[in-house]
């Protein structure tokens, strides 16, 4: 993991700096009091820095000369000062620093850190640039690209639509009005045939801007408008982020909605929303399909007996083995407190086996708890389903219904 450089004199905000950035980043920073002591830092580091938070007065550079160093040397500048002065602000801007943030208390630490975050994670994400004005859409690309985005550039709505069936994981698309062939709002609304608001930002720009220009972008699905002539760096980073943010934080919802918070596999919902569609991929193509139910025995003893962390601590080794063990194309899920249900591709011949050999395993697996010398042992039973039936709820039943011989049969065993 890359160091973060911070550039400041004051020591009372480089002590804060340093420690609160270590603690909530996770990583080393390098504090400096003065420009030379920045830079030999910069020499002494071979793997560079993740990014520069300077303060723009420097004992040795007043100036905030340590700014256009550090873009020399391709580290992303965080501008991090008392400084309030509209003539400094346009020319740090024009710099290309990643941002212009004000001394401001336990406020502006935490919007540092969130920032870094921010750059952490854009590395990952790509964002198409849609202008057929070169100059216009190079601005912009270079903009995206000092804040680490993986920039595309389309000079047309074809092109654009070209890259996007070539990169379908684009999350943003930065989409001007006026083109030739296909306008923003036609390309807007083509977009939006195959992409989602939820999986893919839009943000609509124009020189021809108004309140009706934004009116019309937004109706035909785009999540956001920027008028060209008030063109602000900052407003232009925040609409990003924005936009960006958004995205993430539907994505996180989704997420907890469709996994097991102790285990952090899949649950029942994501099984039966899209076990359906697994089902029938598998039976279209004629391909074999099982599906098989666990079940910890014993399992109220075990909570009974050493506690619910014992309890939780087995639901967690057993699905992390069902993870390891099975084939990366099963569908692993907690269905209820102790249960838990796969969908393994192959005919029985194959998937028995290796259920057998998952059953011994967890049989053999020691779980110890770190308040206590003692060692806990678990069994499973678990029936297995290979007929396809009429659908998967079928399929399912039938399993469930082999796992309950298994009990009745004496538990720790696979019955199919």
């Amino acid at each position: 993991m890359k160091k973060v450089l911070v550039a400041e004199d004051s020591g009372f905000f480089g002590r804060m700096l340093k420690k609160k950035l270590e603690a909530e980043t996770g990583r080393q920073v390098c504090w400096a009091r003065t420009m030379q002591e920045a830079c030999q830092f910069i020499e002494e580091t071979p793997g560079g820095f993740a990014a520069g938070i300077v303060n723009f007065n420097l004992p040795d550079a007043p100036g905030g000369e340590i700014v256009a160093r550090l873009r020399q040397k391709h580290i992303p500048v965080i501008v991090f000062t008392s400084v309030v002065n509209k003539e400094i602000r346009d020319r740090i801007w024009e710099q290309k620093v990643v941002d212009y943030v004000y001394k401001e208390g336990a406020q502006s630490l935490d919007y540092l850190v969130t920032l870094l975050n921010r750059l952490d994670r854009n590395d990952a994400i790509k964002v198409m640039v849609v202008d057929d004005s070169p100059l216009q859409r190079q601005v912009m690309a270079d903009l995206l690209r000092v804040h680490r985005y993986q920039v595309l550039e389309a000079a047309d709505g074809g092109e654009a639509l070209e890259h996007l069936a070539r990169h379908p994981d684009i999350k943003l698309v930065v989409c001007d009005f006026h083109m030739p062939h296909m306008d923003g709002f036609e390309l807007t609304q083509t977009i939006r045939k195959t992409h989602s608001q939820e999986n893919l930002a839009i943000i609509g720009i124009s020189a021809l801007g108004d309140n009706v220009m934004a009116a019309r972008f937004l109706k035909c699905g785009a999540n956001d408008f920027i008028i060209k002539q008030h063109f602000l760096t900052e407003e232009f980073y925040c609409r990003i982020s924005q936009s960006i943010e958004n995205l993430e934080n539907i994505q996180a919802i989704r997420t907890a909605a469709t996994t097991d918070f102790l285990t952090g596999i899949s649950n029942r919902r994501f099984l039966f929303e899209h076990g359906d569609r697994i089902y029938n991929q598998m039976m279209g193509s004629c391909q074999a399909l099982c599906c098989a139910v666990l079940d910890i025995d014993h399992f109220k003893k075990v909570n009974d007996t050493f506690g619910h962390q014992a309890g939780d601590l087995a639901l967690k080794k057993v699905a992390k083995l069902l993870q390891e063990e099975l084939p990366v194309s099963s569908v692993v899920a907690r269905i209820g407190g102790e249960e838990f249900c796969a969908l393994v591709p192959g005919g029985k011949e194959e998937v028995v086996p290796l259920f057998e050999g998952i059953r011994c395993a967890i049989a053999d697996l020691p779980l110890c708890m770190a308040s206590d010398s003692k060692s806990i042992r678990i069994t499973v039973s678990i029936g297995i389903s290979s007929e396809p039936g009429r659908n998967l709820l079928d399929m399912l039943s039938r399993a469930d219904a082999y796992l309950y011989q298994a009990k009745k049969e004496g538990r720790d065993r696979v019955v199919f």
